[in-house]
């Protein structure tokens, strides 16, 4: 049985971005766009945070992976939402671009949870560069209004990224974390294959 003795100082940063969905939730129907930008600005830290204590202190874990991971999907979840009410004429404006970056996106959550009953955790160095994107481009706009290059930048990244994870659904028969990229994950895969010879 877990108890909260289970969860290191790594995962409590994890759990805040969770915790803090409610709050965000009643400042977007306030229509505090400052109050909520600057929440979601603690909740994108906390993942820079969480990421930094578990492989300083040595806490990566299966769970850890998997709360980073919702951590992340409901804080950017909030982040759009967010960008819906205060940008909503940006938003329409590029609502097809927008779309279209989202269909990848969409495949490769129906692969996780169709390979592994739950989505990735690859963690790869290409999904962390789009992650600082995406929260800069968010940030950026929530704060001072839309930005095109962060904007164009934002979406040619994730959708490569969004490939690579596929690609990884494809390499990996069973569900791993922390996967440094493609390059990496053939190496692995090269590596199974010499012990099964």
């Amino acid at each position: 049985m877990l108890t909260f003795k289970n969860y290191n100082i790594a995962d409590w940063f994890s759990f805040y971005r969770i915790a803090a969905v409610p709050l965000l939730v009643v400042l977007l129907w306030l229509k505090e766009r400052e109050l909520f930008s600057w929440f979601l600005l603690i909740s994108y830290a906390t993942d820079a945070i969480d990421g930094f204590l578990a492989r300083k202190l040595k806490l990566c874990s299966a769970r850890g992976s998997q709360l980073d991971s919702m951590g992340d999907q409901l804080t950017f979840i909030m982040a759009l939402i967010g960008l819906w009410i205060f940008e909503k004429s940006f938003i329409k404006a590029n609502l097809v671009l927008i779309g279209i970056a989202f269909v990848p996106y969409i495949i490769q959550m129906i692969l996780a949870f169709a390979k592994y009953g739950k989505t990735t955790a690859f963690h790869t160095y290409l999904a962390k560069t789009s992650a600082i994107v995406q929260a800069t481009f968010i940030l950026f706009t929530l704060f001072f209004g839309p930005h095109y290059v962060l904007f164009y930048l934002m979406i040619v990244i994730g959708v490569i990224e969004t490939i690579e994870e596929i690609t990884l659904i494809f390499i990996y028969d069973f569900w791993v974390k922390d996967v440094k990229g493609i390059y990496w994950a053939l190496k692995d895969e090269r590596r199974l294959k010499d012990k099964n010879r």
